[in-house]
């Protein structure tokens, strides 16, 4: 028997798939705790029962987005691999970051989850989570770094602050743009510029630490 998940991503078209698309965005802002089935429903523009028929409680629906957004990373980490495999460290590095910053600018609520989850002051240690450290350490693979799992450390940590920056671009777009008095596109291409003139010459100048 299929998932409601599962029946959403076969017709993207459907009530379920409009829903899980608005809860992705909604529980981004707003967290788990700050999201109510109220508002994802008014969002959707259905009554509260329509929604639950589709998704049932809160905390289903919190953990079918979860999981959407781990298969949607999967995905996309697995298609930054195939193109980067047997490439240079360099080119390694910058395809890696385009991509990944291409990614999380079309799905911000992914970046938003990761931050409020981990640096934010609630706690929700009941709830699914975005699998981060196990993502971290496909990037570290994918990437050609160390593979020695028992003294990953430091290229797992260098990864982490690449991610942890990209992130915090993504999440704090709306503020940062002004700042820096740039539209969406220019914003983007700014933060992939920047992130590859600080990361690629770290990595590839201290290449002994991580190859």
């Amino acid at each position: 028997m299929k998932t409601s998940l599962e029946k959403a991503k076969r017709d993207p078209e459907s009530t379920k798939a409009r829903i899980l698309a608005v809860a992705r965005k909604v529980y981004g802002e707003y967290g788990f705790h700050g999201t109510t089935m109220r508002m994802i429903a008014a969002e959707v523009g259905i009554d509260i029962s329509t929604l639950h028929y589709h998704w049932g409680e809160k905390k289903e629906l919190y953990e079918a987005v979860i999981i959407d957004i781990n298969n949607d990373l999967g995905k996309t980490l697995k298609e930054v691999e195939q193109i980067i495999h047997g490439r240079p460290l360099r080119e390694r590095l910058a395809v890696a970051i385009d991509m990944m910053v291409d990614y999380l600018f079309l799905n911000p609520e992914v970046s938003d989850l990761v931050l409020s989850r981990y640096f934010g002051t609630i706690r929700h240690d009941e709830l699914a989570d975005i699998k981060v450290p196990e993502f971290a350490i496909d990037i570290v693979r994918s990437m050609g770094l160390k593979q020695d799992r028992d003294n990953i450390g430091q290229s797992l940590a260098a990864v982490l602050t690449v991610m942890n920056s990209i992130h915090s671009f993504i999440s704090g777009e709306s503020f940062f743009t002004k700042m820096v008095k740039k539209n969406k596109e220019n914003y983007m291409a700014l933060v992939k510029e920047t992130l590859k003139a600080l990361f690629i010459s770290a990595f590839t100048g201290n290449r002994e630490m991580f190859e």
